[in-house]
C-alpha cells in the first residue's frame, strides 16, 4: 500500500513536466508597457516612430572534464530584454551610420535583465526604466545624425535606414528546461520539454576525457557539453508578435600539444545538435578522440611548412569555412551603407563571380542537411521578427542578391529574415545557414588526380590538401587589403611523383576573394557540414556552412605564428607517477 502510495505520490509530481511554461504573465507585461510607450512618448518632440522588444527567458548547463575529472558544472537561468528604440522617420532615423564615426552596425547597448519571476508590474517596471533610457540615448543619436548628414558630402547609399514590412504573428509554447533521470524521463514531454541528464553527461564527459590522460605530451584534454534553451518573445509596434523555444546542444572535443620549436598545436572535433539524443554515442566520440589524438602526436613531428603558391583541395568541412569567409561576409547587405566598405560586389549584381556549375545559397529554414546533420544555422524567424527566407545569392555562376536585415540597400529594399544579433546588441545582416551547391561534379579520386595534374602542370612537387580548418576572419574595409585568413588545422601535401601524403604543420590559407573564387575548377561529389558561431557587428551568432570538397587551381599560404618558448622543463605529472 505504501508502494503504491508512493508510486502515485511520484506521478502527481511528474505531472508537472508534460506542461509546457506558461508565459502568459510575461507576454501581457511586455504588450502593455510597449503600447504604454509608444502612446505616452508621442507627446514629445521627437517621439518614437517605432519601438519593438526582444526578451530572451534562458536556461544554460555547461559541464567541462580535463584528463578525467570534473573541472565546471553550471547551471543558469536569465531573461534579457534588448530594445529598438527609433526616432525620426523610415527614411532617416537615429540610427543612420553617422560618416567618420566608427560605431557601425551592432550598437552595444549591454543587457538589461528582466525579472525571473512573472510578476507584471516587476517586469513593466524593468521594461520602463530601459525604454526610457533607450529613448534618451535615440534623441541623442538622431540629432548627431542629422547634423552630420548636413556637413558631409552625399552618402553613396541614399536608401533608407529601416524597411516597411508587413507584421506578422506566430506562436508556439515557450518549452520547460528540466533535469531528469532515467527514472523520469518516460514523463516528459519532448514537444514541450526541453529535458537533459546532467548527471549522465558528467559522468560521459569524465570517461571520454580520461583517454587523454594516457598521453602526458598532451597540454590540454577537455570534453565540454553544453546545452541552452531560448524562449523568445518579440513584439513590435507595428503589430508583429513572435513566440519560440529554440533547444541548442553542443559537444566539444578539444586537446593541445606543442613541438620541439614551441609552435602550439590544437585540434578540434565538434557536434551540434537540436536535442541530446541526436549527439553520436559515446562510441562513436570516443574513437573520434582516438583519431585526433593520433594526429596531434603526428603534427608534433610534422615537418614545418614553407610558404606555397599552387593548386589545393578543400575538403568539404574546409570548403564551408572558406565560403563563409571569403564569400558570406560579403553578401552581408548592410556593409554596402558603409563608405569605407569594400563593396566587394557591389558592381557584380547579374555578373560571373564563380564557375557555371556552382550556386550558393543561404536558407534558416534549413534544419537538417541534406546527410541528416542537423544545422546550427536554423531559425524560423530572425531577430527583428522577421520569417527566415531561402536566399540563393548566386545561381550558376551569377551573383543575384544580398542577404538583408530590415536596413535596406539600394536596390534591395526589404528584409528576407538575415537580421541576427546576440544579447545586448543591434541586429544587422548576418548569415545562416550556407549551402554551396555543385550541379558538376567527380569522385575524390579523381580529384586527387586532377590536383596532380595541375601541380605537374605549374612545376609543383606538390599539392596541397586543407583536411581540417578551426576557422578564419576577413576584412571588408577599404582602408586595409581586402583579405582573408583561414586557419586550417590538418594539411598534407600530395606529391606528384607518387609518393605518400606529408602531414604538415604551420599553415595558414590566405588569397583576395575575387581572384580566389576565379581559380575553383571542380567539386567532388561528397559533403561535408560546419557548424559553429560567428562574431561580428552584431556579437555572435550560430551559423552552419555545407559545401563539397573544392579543387582550386591557385592558392597562396603563409607560415603561422609561433610561440618562442621551449617545451615545458619539468616533465608531466602524469609521465612522473607512471615511472
Amino acid at each position: 500500500m505504501k508502494r503504491t502510495l508512493i508510486i502515485l505520490t511520484t506521478l502527481l509530481a511528474l505531472a508537472s513536466f508534460a506542461h509546457a511554461q506558461d508565459n502568459t504573465i510575461l507576454v501581457d507585461a511586455v504588450k502593455k508597457e510597449l503600447n504604454r510607450s509608444l502612446s505616452e512618448l508621442k507627446t514629445q518632440p521627437n517621439p518614437p516612430y517605432f519601438i519593438s522588444y526582444q526578451v530572451i527567458d534562458k536556461y544554460t548547463n555547461r559541464i567541462s572534464a580535463s584528463f578525467g575529472k570534473l573541472d565546471f558544472n553550471r547551471d543558469d537561468h536569465n531573461r534579457t530584454l534588448d530594445i529598438d528604440l527609433r526616432v525620426g522617420s523610415y527614411q532617416l532615423d537615429n540610427t543612420h551610420f553617422i560618416r567618420g564615426n566608427y560605431d557601425f552596425g551592432g550598437n552595444i547597448y549591454g543587457i538589461t535583465t528582466l525579472p525571473l519571476e512573472d510578476d507584471e508590474m516587476a517586469i513593466r517596471n524593468a521594461i520602463w526604466n530601459n525604454t526610457d533610457k533607450a529613448y534618451r540615448k535615440a534623441i541623442e543619436k538622431f540629432e548627431k545624425a542629422v547634423a552630420n548628414q548636413n556637413v558631409k558630402v552625399a552618402a553613396e547609399d541614399t536608401s533608407a535606414d529601416f524597411s516597411h514590412e508587413q507584421p506578422t504573428q506566430y506562436s508556439e509554447p515557450f518549452r520547460e528546461r528540466k533535469i531528469y533521470n532515467e527514472m523520469t524521463r518516460i514523463f516528459l514531454d519532448p514537444e514541450k520539454v526541453f529535458a537533459l541528464d546532467t548527471n549522465k553527461w558528467i559522468a560521459i564527459c569524465k570517461r571520454l576525457s580520461e583517454k587523454f590522460v594516457q598521453h602526458q605530451w598532451l597540454f590540454e584534454g577537455n570534453v565540454t557539453f553544453s546545452a541552452e534553451l531560448n524562449n523568445k518573445l518579440f513584439v513590435n509596434t507595428e503589430g508583429t508578435q513572435i513566440q519560440v523555444s529554440e533547444p541548442t546542444i553542443r559537444l566539444m572535443i578539444d586537446a593541445k600539444a606543442k613541438a620541439e620549436d614551441g609552435m602550439v598545436l590544437p585540434l578540434y572535433k565538434s557536434y551540434f545538435a537540436f536535442e541530446s539524443k541526436d549527439l553520436p554515442t559515446e562510441e562513436e566520440i570516443a574513437k573520434d578522440i582516438d583519431t585526433l589524438i593520433l594526429t596531434l602526436d603526428q603534427l608534433r613531428n610534422a615537418p614545418m611548412s614553407t610558404t606555397f603558391s599552387g593548386p589545393a583541395i578543400l575538403s568539404c568541412a574546409a570548403a564551408g569555412v572558406f565560403f563563409h569567409e571569403i564569400f558570406g561576409h560579403r553578401v552581408e547587405g548592410f556593409r554596402e551603407k558603409d563608405p569605407d566598405a569594400s563593396n566587394t560586389f557591389k558592381t557584380l549584381i547579374g555578373k560571373k563571380v564563380l564557375p557555371e556549375f556552382m550556386d550558393v545559397v543561404f536558407n534558416p529554414g534549413a534544419k537538417k542537411s541534406q546527410n541528416g546533420q542537423d544545422l546550427a544555422g536554423y531559425y524560423k524567424y530572425d531577430d527583428e521578427g522577421m520569417a527566415g527566407g531561402e536566399v540563393t545569392t548566386v545561381k550558376n555562376g551569377i551573383f543575384e542578391r544580398y542577404l538583408m536585415s530590415r536596413s535596406p540597400i539600394e536596390g534591395f529594399d526589404n528584409s528576407n529574415g538575415h537580421g541576427r544579433k546576440s544579447q545586448g546588441r543591434s541586429a544587422v545582416t548576418r548569415q545562416s545557414n550556407l549551402m554551396v551547391i555543385a550541379h558538376e561534379t567527380v569522385t575524390i579520386d579523381s580529384m586527387r588526380k586532377m590536383l596532380i595534374v595541375e601541380a605537374k602542370k605549374q612545376n609543383q612537387e606538390y599539392g596541397l590538401l586543407f583536411n581540417q580548418v578551426q576557422g578564419g576572419f576577413t576584412f571588408t574595409h577599404r582602408t586595409m587589403p581586402n583579405a582573408f585568413n583561414v586557419l586550417p588545422l590538418v594539411v598534407y601535401r600530395i606529391y606528384v611523383d607518387g609518393r605518400p601524403d606529408e602531414l604538415v604543420r604551420g599553415v595558414d590559407l590566405i588569397g583576395t576573394p575575387l581572384n580566389t573564387f576565379s581559380n575553383i575548377i571542380a567539386a567532388a561529389n561528397d559533403y561535408g557540414v560546419f557548424n559553429g558561431v560567428c562574431g561580428a557587428e552584431s556579437g555572435w551568432v550560430p551559423v552552419s556552412a555545407s559545401s563539397p570538397s573544392l579543387l582550386v587551381s591557385k592558392i597562396e599560404t603563409q607560415k603561422k605564428s609561433k610561440s618562442q618558448a621551449r617545451l615545458p622543463i619539468l616533465p608531466s605529472p602524469i609521465e612522473t607517477e607512471k615511472q
